[in-house]
């Protein structure tokens, strides 16, 4: 079924740093015919503590999720990562809280929350949004989308539809870009010389936008091209379908 309101889930690094991806997602969902709600009440999903080793202080905001957004018909986020955080770790820690009415709200809800691409190519069932992008990009397919979501090759099949772009194809596009959360901070070196295959392979495109489903990555990506003083830039997914001639 066609949902008629999804739930924005912006996630903390979208929200504090990226708010423009936000907007896209809004007015892109808007534009379609899907009205957007978007709960006060949250918060960050978790995942950096998780992902940290602190499970058990990541009941809470589990906790805090699955009440903002319990009674949203989908909920839709601009993040592969945080949506597989919620789909892959909550009913892990909510195992680990040994609370079984937590347990049945984390496996009804997980299953309604979608990166924003399911949303587009399952549920509303578009590849052509109405976008126009006359640019040269490329695309920078995320290790959880690509690995833990399996989006597969619905972000390019959404960016083959927009009219005036000119889609470059990503060497070695599956190679990690090196971020990865707090392996960034804790292997530093490593992070870098990954980065640095990144961004040879995106200069080797001749891409004036480097884009992706994660902020988190385009963080990364775009720190090391604004170093090197590449004239690239990064750019979400969202905002490039949320734009149009007008």
């Amino acid at each position: 079924m066609r949902p008629r309101r999804a739930a924005l889930f912006i996630t903390c690094l979208s929200d504090t740093m990226y708010p423009a991806t936000g907007r896209a997602v809004v007015t892109l969902l808007e534009r379609l015919g899907v009205a957007v709600d978007f709960p006060l009440q949250q918060t960050c999903c978790g995942q950096m503590h998780f992902n940290t080793g602190y499970a058990a202080e990541t009941i809470p905001l589990v906790r805090r999720f699955v009440r903002a957004f319990a009674d949203s018909e989908v909920v839709v986020s601009p993040s592969a990562s945080c949506v597989g955080m919620v789909r892959d770790a909550y009913p892990r820690v909510a195992a680990l809280a040994g609370d079984a009415g937590l347990a049945r709200e984390v496996a009804a809800l997980a299953p309604r929350v979608l990166e924003l691409t399911e949303l587009l190519v399952n549920h509303l069932e578009l590849e052509d949004v109405g976008a126009f992008f006359p640019h040269r990009v490329t695309y920078h397919p995320t290790c959880h989308s690509l690995r833990m979501l399996g989006v597969g090759d619905r972000p390019v099949r959404l960016l083959r539809a927009v009219r005036g772009i000119d889609l470059r194809e990503l060497p070695q596009a599956a190679e990690c870009c090196g971020f990865g959360g707090t392996f960034a901070v804790k292997n530093a070196d490593t992070s870098i010389a990954m980065v640095t295959d990144k961004v040879r392979a995106v200069l080797d495109t001749g891409a004036e936008v480097c884009a992706a489903a994660d902020n988190s990555c385009l963080m990364h990506i775009g720190g090391a091209l604004t170093r090197q003083r590449a004239g690239v830039r990064t750019l979400h997914l969202a905002e490039i379908l949320a734009a149009t001639e007008r």
